[in-house]
């Protein structure tokens, strides 16, 4: 499904300013919520097609060791065998849907969707409810699925720009929450049966936690669909926390390129949330983060990790620093700062409007041609964010043109040196602004980007934010919202430790010192 990469797409953009979008623009939004806290939000937009989903607030971080694996597997073994209907059953009714239908599991939430003609909107939420409420788990589709996800973790494991992002979460993170792989691990593969399943399912999967959103039909309608098909899921009020589960339950939006990928990486382009933009502080729907037994926040670690691959044909290094997350309103200006640095391949269709003039570009995938990818990159949270660069390059060679990661690594410290101590042109960070508010629009042009963008809006802020109040929030940031928020998340008394990621024929050496001498993270 088409949506911005890391934090925003980066598109092509008017060399005029692009002011902020009209409130006349911003269709209705109604919200209602069930008696048993299942809430129904609607978008009244005209179109040819409808989309609906089902949003749960689950995912890898609620998961714990004796877990670890189960949404990649619920991810998989959605829309089998119901105790309604046969397997054969639901792919007929699938392909009678004439749109299509997906399940995909993030590190914060699982999402069940659908987009199809308007007259098959019962038929869908109809299937979404079976998969959800009646799933039989047969053994033999679950045995099926283990071979299908240890093909997976094979195809992943052999793309370093997919498995690197995952390992980058690890250290970051420590291995805990947001740390906890979107793969099941391998050596889980043969542990998940059905009990492990159902019993996630019932700790997770809770009314309160559901939002049903829907584009392309009348509110009224879709709320009777949800009754008629999730009002019998009682609302149970929330175990109390005890000594013995208190640590180890796992707290309950990234958008990729306009690019429909295959089935099995699906999981792994929603890596971070949806949701780059917080509520307003004083909105009576403001949901400020919380810290509770069923949502602990993740705890930033940082460290360094280093992946010996003799024979690889590029070395990669990832940087990273723990950024704000979603409910906090420096979010504007850090994602403004990732399209201010962007970046992308060597061999990229670039042009003006397509990112061409950001700064990874200009300083230095135009000045070093060893550098295959350079890009900065923001993953997004609802308690935290990972901001970095990354590069990929040719390894050094005794009569070749490569580096070093540690002739590349001062290279991206520089960059991120500069929006600590230079002043940054008012044009260029008006093209950056302009490049992200554009973005944000064109992005939410496609129905099912749309439906998607409200459910887990609603998830999270239990609030649609009009996408006026984004570009007016973006207008806001300036010179100094940037410097600001670049010493608060890298500065040198930020004492924010960075996370190093290096693969391939040789390790970065000492990164804290070249970090010290460009002034760059608390080391």
């Amino acid at each position: 499904m088409p949506r911005p990469p890391s934090s925003l797409l980066r598109r092509a953009v008017p060399r005029r300013q692009f002011h902020g979008v009209g409130r006349d623009t911003n269709p209705p939004v109604q919200i209602t919520t069930l008696p048993n806290k299942i809430r129904v939000a609607t978008e009244s937009t005209p179109g040819h097609f409808s989309a609906v989903g089902l949003y749960v607030d689950a995912g890898s971080r609620y998961e714990t060791p004796s877990t670890s694996g189960v949404s990649h597997f619920l991810d998989r073994m959605a829309f089998k065998t119901t105790k309604s209907r046969t397997d054969e059953e639901m792919a007929l009714a699938m392909d009678k849907l004439g749109g299509q239908i997906l399940c995909s599991s993030s590190r914060e939430s699982i999402m069940y969707q659908s987009s199809h003609f308007h007259q098959a909107t019962p038929l869908a939420l109809s299937l979404i409810s079976d998969t959800v409420c009646n799933p039989a788990f047969l053994e033999e589709e679950i045995e099926s699925q283990r071979e299908a996800a240890r093909y997976e973790i094979r195809e992943v494991g052999a793309k370093p720009e997919m498995i690197i992002p995952e390992i980058l979460h690890e250290v970051a993170y420590d291995h805990k929450s947001l740390g906890n792989p979107l793969l099941c691990p391998e050596e889980r593969v043969d542990l998940i049966d059905q009990k492990t399943l159902r019993g996630f399912m019932k700790e997770w999967y809770r009314p309160e936690r559901m939002v049903i959103a829907g584009a392309g039909m009348q509110h009224e309608e879709l709320v009777k669909l949800v009754e008629k098909h999730f009002s019998s899921i009682p609302y149970i009020p929330p175990p109390q926390p005890t000594s013995s589960r208190s640590n180890n339950a796992q707290m309950p939006s990234q958008f990729i390129p306009p690019s429909q990928p295959p089935a099995f990486y699906k999981s792994w382009t929603r890596a971070a949330s949806s949701y780059l933009y917080p509520p307003s502080t004083n909105s009576p729907h403001a949901a400020p983060p919380t810290s509770s037994f069923l949502n602990p926040r993740s705890t930033y670690t940082g460290g360094h990790k280093y992946m010996h691959n003799p024979t690889s044909e590029f070395n990669h290094l990832y940087l990273a620093f723990e950024g704000v997350g979603i409910h906090d309103d420096d979010v504007y200006a850090l994602a403004t700062m990732q399209v201010l640095l962007g970046g992308g391949g060597s061999f990229s269709a670039g042009g003006p409007g397509k990112g061409m003039y950001s700064r990874l570009y200009t300083h230095i995938l135009n000045h070093y041609p060893q550098v295959d990818h350079c890009a900065s990159f923001h993953h997004i949270y609802t308690d935290s964010s990972l901001f970095g660069l990354f590069a990929t390059f040719v390894p050094a060679a005794p009569r070749g043109q490569g580096n070093s990661p540690s002739q590349i690594f001062p290279h991206l410290v520089h960059q991120l040196s500069l929006l600590l101590y230079t002043p940054i042109p008012k044009t260029e960070l008006l093209r950056a602004k302009n490049q992200l508010k554009s973005s944000l629009v064109m992005a939410l042009e496609s129905r099912s980007v749309e439906v998607e963008d409200l459910g887990r809006q609603i998830l999270v802020h239990n609030r649609k934010i009009p996408v006026s109040e984004m570009c007016d929030k973006i207008d806001e940031v300036d010179q100094a919202a940037i410097r600001r928020v670049a010493a608060r998340i890298f500065g040198p008394e930020s004492k924010n430790k960075a996370t190093v990621v290096c693969m391939g024929r040789e390790d970065v050496g000492d990164y804290g010192g070249v970090l010290r001498k460009y002034g760059v993270g608390g080391v």
